[in-house]
Parts: C-alpha cells; structure tokens; sequence
C-alpha cells in the first residue's frame, strides 16, 4: 500500500462526512472518487490523495483501482513518484478492470522517465493488449519510437506502420491536386483565357476588390513543367502535414500559405499577373521545417527522410527564384518568400494533433489541458490573418497611388493576358 497522505486542516464542508470511518458501500465510494477527482482537477492534491486513500480496499475490484490510479495520479503530480509507481503497480495484482490498461500506460510512461527502455516497451505491450482501438495507433508510435531507441530498425518501422493504419489517406490533399490539375489544363488551352483572366493573381483587380484571387492563383499554372512540379511537391508535402494535423488544420494552413504568398507577390511581386500554387506549397515546407525543428513529430523513415530534406529544397528554389543559380527568370520569389514565413510561423506555433511528438510522449500523467498555451495558438493564427489583411490593404494602396501618378501619362499600366504562360510563376 502506498504511503499515508493526511489531508491539510481546510477540509471542505462535507469531506468530514465523506471521511468517516466505517465500511464502505458502493454508491458513497462513487461520491468520495468524484470528489477526489474534483480536488485532483482543481489542483488540490493532498485532499484528493486522502480521498482516493479512503476508498482503497472496498470489495469491488474496479472502485479499488480506480482509487489506486487516482492516487497515483495525485502523487506523481507531488514529484512522489516511487510512490506513485506502487500504487500503480498495486492495480496489476487486483482482477482485470478498464483500470488495469491505464495503470499500464502510467508505468510505461514512468519506465521511459527513468531511462529503462526495455521495462516500457513490455508496459506498452501490456497497454496495447488491452486498449481501446481508438488509443492503439498511439500506442504502437511511442513503440516504434522505443524500438527504434533501442537499436531495433525492423520493429520500429512495424510499429509505425501500424500506427499510421487508422489514419486514413490525405484526401484533402488529393482532393487539392485533382482540383488544381484539372482547373490548369483547363487553362492551358488558348480558348480559356476569360478562366485565366478570372483566377491569376492580378494585382491592380485585386486592388480593385477581386479578393477571391488570394487563393485561385493555386489553380493556375504556368504549363505542364511548371504544372508537374508543383503537384509532385503538393502530393509530398501535403500528405505529411494532413498526416501531421489532419484535413481541417491543413486545409487552414494551405489557404493562409496561399493568401500570404499573395500578399508577398502583392507588395513585392511587381505588376505582372501571378499563377501558381508554389507560395501555398512553401508554406507546407515551412510548416514542416518549423516542426521537425520545434515539436519533434513521431514519423517514419519516409517522413523523416522528407523533413530530413526539406531545408535543402527550400534553399535551391530561393536560389532558382533569386536567379542565383543562373536560371529562375519568370519566378516570383516574393510569393515564395511569403508562404515560406506563413508556413514557418504555423509550424513552430501548433503542434501535430494527429501523431505523437516527443513532448506529448513523455508528459505527464493526470496533467490538466494547457488552456493558456491553447489560447496562444489562437491569437498566434489570429495574428497571421492580421498580418495578411494589413499587407492587403498597404498593397491596395501602392497600387492606388500607382494609378494616380499615371493618370496624367498616354497610356496605363495594362497588363496583357495574352497567353496562360504571360504571368510570372508562383
């Protein structure tokens, strides 16, 4: 049995009650457990150690391990871990309950802490047989990560394989492809160029109100090279990070990505109409660089290999955009150059939801949801959709100005749709 925890003097009204000696029956082991885990959700781990300490050892096996995990809870979170280790461990000696899976999990969790890597991957096999399916793929990520920390390549690559069984595929982003490709070869043809004119990023008609623009610049491509590269490059990046997030959060990321690639072309760009879904896909590369670098997502030798990469691709293409590298005419870095910071900014502010990271692994258990660090993240994403509204409008008004210093020229500064190939390439 774990040790005593006497409960501070500032009992609250009724706890005297609920802590009165004598046996207990079924219904007031429920209340004392529900107040013990008010006290633990409240911060309150004395009482709510004494609490659990009160219902340990009634006839029911399930109420008795339900308090033991609570109270294991409550002095881990006292920087008692040995203790909390035994009271943990004394789950595993009662009859199977729901509980037992959870008290797994804990010592799993504990064993990694401690560095004994082998006595935590035979805890998450404990867990694993035992756990919902909904927890599974979870499960077998933080055992490909010990596998793979324990020098076993195989076992590691299985585990994460069979992690990423329930995750589905990326269908927003082969739905974002398909849409793109058949939009661009629609265009390609020369009869479509009222489709062109609709959709590239023109500056002045975007100044003019055309917001729409921000984001169908993605569905136009400057021909099939160009068309080809940047769907490869889409298929890569975005199914790692719809892998990452999952289909809403990539979807708000690809289309902040575009609209502040716009905006850099907006500001920077110069006056030819824009195409190309390059600045949305930089801000995917972005993403995935802040990421690796700052979160530390749980992936598999294929994802690892393309973050591993992702620094370099984002280097070549600046360089091919700056023409730098002696080719890049036509390239309009400054979408680039905008979706790179949008996505950079995404990525070090949310972390994945939909793999295990290395903080999320090793956090403790019982923690309470980080709802400050939830309401950054908010105002973070906010902060962005202000830069973006900002720069519309200071472009707005450069193409304003520009308008009336030409007034007073013989010709305006028109900018002929002759072709899908006359803008410069995103």
């Amino acid at each position: 049995m774990a040790a005593d925890v006497i409960a501070p003097r500032k009992d609250a009204a009724g706890l005297a009650e609920l802590m009165r000696a004598g046996p207990l029956d079924p219904a007031r082991a429920m209340r004392i457990i529900r107040h013990a885990d008010e006290q633990l959700n409240a911060g309150e781990l004395p009482i709510a150690a004494a609490l659990y300490q009160r219902v340990i050892g009634v006839p029911d096996p399930t109420l008795t391990a339900t308090a033991l995990h609570g109270l294991g809870t409550a002095l881990y979170r006292m920087d008692r871990e040995d203790e909390a280790a035994s009271a943990w461990q004394q789950i595993l000696q009662l009859s199977e309950t729901p509980v037992t899976y959870l008290a797994w999990r804990e010592l799993a969790r504990l064993r990694v802490r401690h560095g004994d890597l082998p006595g935590a991957q035979k805890a998450y096999l404990e867990a694993k047989r035992r756990a919902p399916p909904e927890d599974r793929p979870e499960i077998d990520a933080r055992l490909g990560w010990l596998a793979k920390e324990t020098g076993d390549a195989r076992a590691a690559g299985r585990y994460f394989a069979a992690s990423r069984g329930l995750s589905g595929r990326p269908l927003v982003t082969i739905g974002v492809l398909a849409a793109t490709m058949i939009v661009s070869i629609v265009a390609f043809d020369p009869r479509s160029d009222e489709l062109f004119r609709l959709l590239a990023l023109d500056k002045f008609a975007l100044a003019d109100g055309e917001y729409w623009r921000l984001f169908s610049i993605t569905l136009l491509h400057g021909g099939y090279l160009h068309l080809f590269f940047n769907m490869y490059a889409l298929y890569l990046a975005g199914s790692l990070v719809e892998q990452l997030y999952g289909a809403r959060i990539f979807a708000l990321i690809y289309l902040l990505s575009a609209a502040a690639g716009s905006i850099g072309s907006f500001l920077f760009g110069g006056d030819i109409p824009s195409v190309g879904a390059s600045g949305a896909i930089f801000g995917l590369f972005g993403v995935l660089l802040a990421v690796s670098r700052t979160h530390h997502p749980v992936l598999d030798w294929r994802g690892q290999m393309l973050i591993g990469q992702i620094g370099g691709l984002i280097l070549i293409n600046l360089l091919f955009g700056f023409g730098l590298a002696g080719i890049g005419g036509g390239i309009d870095n400054a979408a680039h150059v905008g979706g790179l910071i949008a996505g950079l900014w995404l990525g070090f502010l949310l972390a994945p939801g939909r793999v295990p990271t290395l903080g999320s692994l090793w956090q403790r258990p019982g923690g309470s949801p980080d709802r400050a660090g939830e309401l950054l993240r908010i105002l973070g994403v906010l902060a962005l959709m202000v830069a973006i509204i900002v720069g519309l409008v200071i472009g707005t008004q450069m193409r304003d100005g520009q308008r009336r210093g030409e007034q007073t020229g013989s010709s305006s500064t028109a900018v002929a749709f002759s072709s899908p190939t006359s803008g410069a390439e995103a």
